[in-house]
């Protein structure tokens, strides 16, 4: 990974806070990073960011903007960073390999995706089959990710958090 700087960072390691403007991208080797905005006080997490992830604060290091969101390692992290414009270069090379514009260009779509089912879920589904979903479609998030943060992801506060994963028990 040549134009990539190796980085180990601590766990809760803030990397980019909101309203600054991000000027580097990353990859996830190792580790899970969690975006967040703050909301009258209160973290927000709506998203996480596992091992073979690129994110960046995407509006932010493609315009340069002010980021809306911050990123924070939830544990150790074996992160790659890249700058701006070793990714520009990179990209402009991209349209010339259909093979690698392929594969960005999906990356891009999963996390658009991602985004669209979180926001339709909270139209959708109760705070219980949120986490039931998330359960199912990305167990690592459960097992590795604190209680606080789940809680925060799903819309919900940690005591009813709680109470949801009683009731399941309970049914189960």
């Amino acid at each position: 990974m040549g134009n990539f700087k190796r980085m180990e960072v601590p766990a809760k390691t803030i990397l980019l806070k909101e309203n600054e403007v991000s000027h580097h991208a990353y990859f996830v080797e190792k580790g899970i990073v969690r975006a967040w905005y703050n909301n009258d006080g209160k973290d927000v997490t709506f998203q996480f960011f596992m091992e073979n992830t690129l994110f960046s604060s995407l509006e932010s290091f493609k315009k340069g903007l002010p980021s809306m969101m911050s990123f924070e390692t939830i544990e150790h992290c074996v992160l790659w960073q890249v700058d701006k414009e070793t990714v520009d270069r990179i990209l402009e090379k991209v349209y010339e390999n259909s093979e690698f514009r392929k594969s960005l260009m999906d990356a891009v779509f999963e996390r658009t995706f991602d985004y669209m089912k979180h926001f339709l879920s909270f139209i959708k589904d109760t705070p219980q089959q949120r986490y039931q979903d998330l359960c199912k479609e990305h167990s690592e998030i459960i097992k590795r990710v604190p209680q606080h943060y789940i809680a925060s992801y799903l819309g919900i506060t940690k005591v009813h958090l709680s109470r949801i994963k009683t009731k399941i028990l309970k049914e189960n």
